[in-house]
């Protein structure tokens, strides 16, 4: 059974850049057509799909993010990671990994979960 899990730092400051890791286990993040993405969930707004990377590498983003965000892998270790530069306050979210069956741009697309993992953005 597949099981994702965030990790990463809880607080950070505004202007540093944050990034955040999903460990994969029960399957590989290289084979298949799954797409593994990156989503958030600010707090009193709905979650947010901020980007994802294929199983071949590809990576590709929200508008909303592209500037700011970019996701890597370490297939290795199998895990993918998110680095989100400038971050401010209003990047605290709840940042959740998950897997989807092909290319997903929308939450509902994902139906693999981690169990996210809450970033406080305060000086």
């Amino acid at each position: 059974q597949v099981q994702l899990r965030e990790s990463g730092p809880s607080l950070v400051k505004p202007s540093q850049t944050l990034t955040l890791t999903c460990s994969v286990s029960g399957a590989s993040i290289i084979i298949n057509n799954y797409n593994w993405g990156w989503l958030r969930q600010p707090p009193g707004k709905d979650q947010e799909w901020m980007g994802a990377i294929t199983a071949s590498g590809d990576t590709y983003y929200s508008p909303a993010f592209k500037s700011r965000a970019s996701i890597s892998r370490d297939t290795s270790r199998n895990q993918f990671a998110l680095h989100l530069s400038s971050v401010t306050p209003e990047d605290t979210a709840v940042y959740y990994c998950a897997r989807a069956p092909s290319d997903a741009r929308r939450p509902e697309e994902y139906n693999v979960w981690g169990q996210g993992t809450q970033v406080t953005v305060s000086s």
